[in-house]
């Protein structure tokens, strides 16, 4: 990104310098599709909720369909979507998708990890056939493979690069309607090649800590389950980088109160609208009442992440819990 800075220039200028701009964004293009293993189209865009507006909002589909427990940001503009069911881990109930299939013209739009409870939805078991497949990988990618969706979201500091950068990666560009300006006429507005190149440069430098964070979130599974706590989706499968957890007795607000004052940050729900502190919809939408909703904190681990982390984490823990009870 510094040295894009130095030496920046816009990508759609003619001259010299616009074209060595426009050739490196290309070419980060191309490595951000070789790093993910994608051979579609990579629009290009200011984060994966850009992304996901961009594909909802233009969709040539007739109708969307998606789950109660989306993003936020899914949520905010498909108001009209039909609303598949879950079951009490979070996960698609496959009767509910059993009339999605109308030749097509519906686009089902789901995420792949959970951005709460971290909870891995099984898109390979939904029928493809004549539906079009959205995913939003904002948690997903360079984590776990992608899965084999129409159109995907991705995020770059979901994976170590800046933020305000992300992309919309589409197999068929017949699928959304274009709106002119740049990204071959899908979206407006000036490349961040700075931030292009940092997203290209992030996917490339990426280690696998996933295994590592697996072994740590194990751990704080089990002191938390130990000392009355109750694990979100305990037995759904989960990407380790994310876990929501249950105090009972007090409020996510005083939780996230008496952790930070700790020197631990965490969050009440999703990161985006945890400013709020609201119930988190998702837990709503898996069975969880107002009281029991309000008493859970979600959890990130991180590359950085280590046992001293989680070994401090838990001692915070179980001393609130213990004053709670």
């Amino acid at each position: 990104m510094i040295q894009a800075l130095e030496s920046w220039s816009n990508p759609s200028s003619p001259h010299g310098d616009g074209r060595a701009a426009r050739a490196a964004l290309e070419d980060a293009r191309r490595r951000i599709g070789s790093a993910l293993g994608w051979d579609g189209h990579v629009i290009f865009t200011s984060g994966a909720s850009e992304a996901i507006a961009i594909a909802l909002t233009r969709s040539k589909a007739g109708r969307i369909l998606t789950s109660p427990v989306e993003h936020d940001s899914v949520l905010r503009v498909t108001p009209e979507a039909e609303r598949l069911e879950v079951d009490i881990n979070g996960l698609l109930i496959h009767h509910s998708c059993l009339h999605v299939n109308d030749g097509g013209k519906s686009l089902l739009a789901i995420q792949h990890v959970n951005n709460e409870t971290g909870v891995i939805q099984p898109l390979e078991e939904i029928d493809r056939e004549g539906v079009i497949l959205f995913a939003d990988c904002a948690q997903s990618a360079a984590k776990l493979p992608l899965p084999d969706a129409d159109m995907i979201a991705i995020s770059a500091h979901k994976f170590g690069g800046p933020p305000g950068i992300g992309a919309l990666l589409i197999k068929d560009l017949t699928l959304i309607h274009a709106s002119g300006g740049q990204e071959q006429g899908y979206r407006a507005g000036t490349e961040n090649l700075p931030a292009v190149l940092a997203m290209a440069a992030a996917l490339e430098a990426r280690t696998d800590w996933i295994p590592k964070v697996a072994t740590l979130r194990a751990k704080l599974d089990d002191a938390i389950e130990a000392f009355g706590g109750e694990i979100v989706a305990r037995d759904a499968p989960r990407i380790p980088s994310i876990a929501s957890y249950r105090m009972p007795g007090l409020s996510a607000r005083a939780q996230l109160i008496q952790f930070d004052l700790a020197g631990i940050s965490v969050s009440a729900g999703s990161a985006c609208s945890s400013g709020s502190l609201k119930t988190s919809h998702v837990l709503h939408a898996m069975g969880w009442d107002e009281a029991q909703a309000g008493e859970v904190i979600r959890v990130s681990f991180g590359p950085a992440t280590s046992e001293a982390d989680i070994d401090r984490f838990i001692e915070a823990w179980t001393s609130m819990a213990a004053r709670a009870r």
